[in-house]
């Protein structure tokens, strides 16, 4: 092996043996080190703890004596609180002790004022009954006096007491009357008199029947058809009777129900005038007819509330207000009536310083119920009440349809005007017609009203019913009592009578006296 070699691996091993022996005194002086670094952190955390035990027990020392300052300083002020309660206490018992002295004195002088009292009643009931011993032999004395017993005195006394309280209140009451009538006739009579001029409504009385007029008589036979089979479809579709007779170019119609009459005139004539006439243009005519019915009757509706002057009515209503056209109420067309009635409202609530809206409207709608009473179960008052709660009316109108029959109490002057300007218009000379049946009855019950009171000898009705005259026997009604009895009588007839307008009661006491000469 060449030497060269030889010294390259000594020097190689030789710097190995160096390197490891820096390595190991390296680590030696590191582990020194750390030794060293333990050592001062561990001295460090004992003072570290050494300050932390005398730092706590310096808290402890302050938080010892703070409690200490606080128990003391809660005690005083219990002790203090004590000591006002305990005085407290006193003074409450010294009051006690007081009230307890003012009562027991009370009671004493109660006591005392009873027996007092028990005193006096004693000498009370001995000098009631002294006076109830003087007053029974003064009666005894007074009956043997006037030849009277107490009872007969008593009823003597009562008669003639009666008989001057009746002469006294009859003639306050027919001064009264009196007055009031001035004045109420006079302010009346100007406020209907106005009214009345200011709305000049004409009628014309409706029946039962109309009549359509033929371009010849050979019509009706064409009317009839084959068999009769075109006028019982025509009677079938409009609820009609079609009266074909001798009368000459016309054909008479006859049914309760304006609407259906006037759907089967409107039909009839569109016929004649198309000239084919069967079945099924009869149907189409009938369907014609009832549209323009249907829309004669919106118009009837908005003219109606136009000439009424009436804003804001629901559109349902003023169509319903609109089937009036084709009712009638003894004769009288609806309404018309009920636009009258509107406008008579409006001037008397003028003339009264009322809400004239409020009264027109009220007017107008007062028989609303009467255009659907033949469909709905009920009077027409409670049919019209159900319809203006429905759509939504002012309570004021709700009452015044409710009470314009008087079937509730009027609750404000708009539903008085309406009565007034309902009567006005149905009691007007030529407004309705009367059955001779209906009116032979009113008449025969006034005179049975007036006649059942006692002292009538007779009673008689005039003017149509709107005057009663009674006779009275002289020898028991006096002049007095007779203002009475036509209080009475008036009061009878307006329970047990509906009628509109008034009645006047006009009561006759005649005395005669005849003596012949020989």
């Amino acid at each position: 092996m060449p030497i060269e070699i030889i010294y390259g691996i000594i020097a190689v091993v030789a710097l190995l043996i160096c390197c490891y022996i820096s390595y190991r005194m390296g680590e030696n002086n590191r582990k020194k080190v750390a030794e060293a670094q333990y050592g001062s952190a561990e001295q460090k955390a004992r003072n570290i703890v050494d300050e932390a035990i005398k730092e706590a027990e310096n808290v402890k020392r302050e938080a010892g004596l703070a409690v200490k300052e606080e128990t003391f300083k809660l005690k005083n002020e219990l002790e203090q609180e004590v000591k006002e309660r305990r005085n407290e206490l006193s003074r409450l018992e010294k009051r006690v002790l007081q009230k307890e002295e003012a009562l027991d004195k009370k009671s004493a002088d109660f006591e005392r004022k009873e027996q007092s009292l028990s005193d006096k009643e004693i000498s009370l009931k001995k000098a009631k009954e002294e006076v109830e011993e003087l007053k029974a032999q003064h009666l005894s004395e007074l009956e043997k006096i006037s030849s009277l017993s107490v009872d007969q005195a008593k009823e003597y006394l009562l008669q003639l007491v009666r008989e001057d309280v009746e002469h006294e209140s009859a003639i306050i009451i027919k001064e009264f009357e009196t007055k009031v009538k001035e004045e109420q006739n006079k302010r009346a009579k100007e406020i209907l008199s106005t009214a009345v001029q200011r709305c000049a409504s004409d009628y014309v009385a409706e029946s039962t029947v109309s009549v359509v007029n033929l371009p010849n008589d050979e019509m009706k036979g064409r009317i009839i058809g084959r068999e009769g089979r075109n006028i019982r479809a025509l009677e079938t579709m409009t609820g009609v009777d079609f009266i074909i007779d001798d009368t000459p170019e016309a054909v008479i119609l006859s049914g309760f129900d304006p609407m259906r009459r006037e759907i089967a005139r409107i039909a009839l004539e569109k016929l004649i005038v198309d000239g084919r006439i069967h079945p099924a243009r009869i149907e189409e005519m009938v369907e014609k007819a009832r549209k323009e019915v249907d829309e004669s009757i919106r118009e009837a509706g908005e003219n109606a509330v136009m000439d009424a002057g009436v804003h804001g009515l629901h559109p349902d209503l003023v169509k319903i207000l609109g089937r009036m056209k084709y009712r009638t109420s003894y004769g009288q067309n609806v309404l018309k009536h009920s636009v009258e009635v509107s406008i008579l409202c409006g001037l008397i609530a003028h003339e009264l310083g009322a809400d004239v809206k409020l009264a027109k409207r009220a007017g107008l709608l007062h028989d609303i119920g009467k255009a659907i009473d033949h469909e709905t179960e009920g009077s027409h008052v409670e049919i019209g009440v159900n319809l203006c709660k429905k759509y939504k009316e002012n309570k004021i109108v709700i009452n015044a349809v409710q009470a314009h029959h008087n079937d509730v109490e009027p609750e404000t002057d708009i539903a008085v005007i309406v009565q007034a300007a309902d009567t006005i218009s149905a009691a007007r000379p030529g407004a309705r017609r009367e059955t001779l049946e209906s009116y032979v009855t009113r008449l025969t019950k006034l005179e049975e009203i007036a006649d059942g009171f006692e002292g009538v000898e007779k009673s008689f009705a005039i003017q149509a019913g709107r005057e009663v005259r009674v006779m009275v026997v002289p020898e028991k009604v006096s002049d007095d009592k007779m203002v009475l009895l036509s209080r009475e009588v008036a009061k009878r007839i307006e329970e047990e009578l509906d009628y509109p307008g008034q009645i006047k009661i006009n009561m006759i006491r005649e005395t005669r006296a005849v003596h012949y000469a020989k």
